[in-house]
């Protein structure tokens, strides 16, 4: 933030500043997108400082033309970014437009010109059904502490168990299992709430880690905990499930999240229909939902090819 005090006027990060937390008040976007788009209008700002030789500034930026949008996209990707990534920095310079804009400060049409880059279409990568029983079972788990490989199962069994997302799952709290409840209450992304059911299994797998936890859990507070007893990162469980892709032999797309794919692949091959897996999920859209089918009719064709003597 330093270096952004030398890069734009006061007026610009004024501005920005005020964007961001429109984000994060009204619009409730994650603390993931709020983090990327303050990277990615950071980067900007450098990159508008050097192409007109000084602090960047609202009379700059609106002064900008498409051709000065699509020379920063055009840097970002020699800089090695890809599609994805150019089409989320596209998306928040077009937000931060459009709010300086509804000031009556700059005219957001140009951004609005540009087309964003074609996003390469890839398909969930999801792990087989007895890989992913594997992956959550405490027998497999690498940490010879008892306590933490109950915990870690029990945080990659909501995973596969429930479809949640790794921080749906962290920031799950002891009340929300109190009574031998069938269904969790899940906040997602956007602060939107959905019901999802909690299998026997995966309630048996909690309630083994909270027996075994050396931690007093409050019913208000993170129920998953680290060694030292503050809440349970994200970086902890990928770097546990890092071992066990090394320990099993799984590829490289088997990480924490491939749990959820997997999930959402197995009940569609199982007859689920798209628009329960959508809800259970908390897909915004079904188009969201839709990309499993291309994996479930990959792996069908999959079968076929090496099954049928004429294929």
């Amino acid at each position: 933030m330093d270096e952004l005090l030398i890069l734009a006027a006061d007026d610009l990060m004024a501005e920005r500043g005020a964007w961001l937390a429109s984000l994060g008040g009204e619009r409730r976007l994650s603390g993931n997108t709020l983090e990327a788009y303050e990277r990615d209008t950071r980067q900007f700002l450098r990159f508008l400082t050097t192409h007109v030789g000084g602090p960047a500034t609202i009379k700059d930026v609106s002064a900008l033309r498409p051709a000065d949008l699509r020379a920063f996209l055009a840097f970002r990707r020699k800089q090695g970014a890809g599609a994805r990534s150019l089409g989320r920095h596209l998306a928040g310079l077009r937000s931060f437009l459009r709010h300086l804009e509804r000031k009556g400060l700059v005219n957001a049409a140009g951004a609005g010109a540009i087309r964003s880059p074609k996003q390469p279409k890839s398909l969930p990568k999801p792990l087989s059904g007895n890989q992913a029983l594997t992956v959550v079972s405490q027998e497999a788990q690498m940490n010879g502490e008892p306590w933490i490989a109950a915990r870690d199962a029990a945080v990659l069994t909501l995973l596969y168990g429930c479809g949640l997302r790794i921080s749906e799952a962290l920031d799950l709290t002891p009340s929300a299992f109190a009574g031998n409840p069938t269904s969790l209450r899940i906040t997602g992304k956007g602060a939107k709430t959905r019901l999802v059911p909690l299998l026997p299994v995966v309630g048996e797998a909690v309630a083994t880690y909270v027996k075994l936890c050396p931690y007093h859990l409050e019913a208000g507070e993170p129920l998953f905990r680290g060694a030292r007893g503050g809440k349970l990162q994200p970086a902890i469980i990928q770097r546990e499930m890092q071992r066990l892709r090394s320990a099993l032999g799984l590829p490289d797309s088997a990480t924490p999240h491939a749990l959820r794919h997997s999930f959402a692949t197995h009940l569609l091959g199982s007859g689920g229909d798209l628009r329960t897996i959508q809800e259970l999920l908390g897909h915004a859209s079904l188009s969201t939902t839709q990309v499993y089918t291309g994996v479930d009719a990959a792996r069908l064709l999959d079968v076929y090819e090496r099954a049928h003597p004429r294929a």
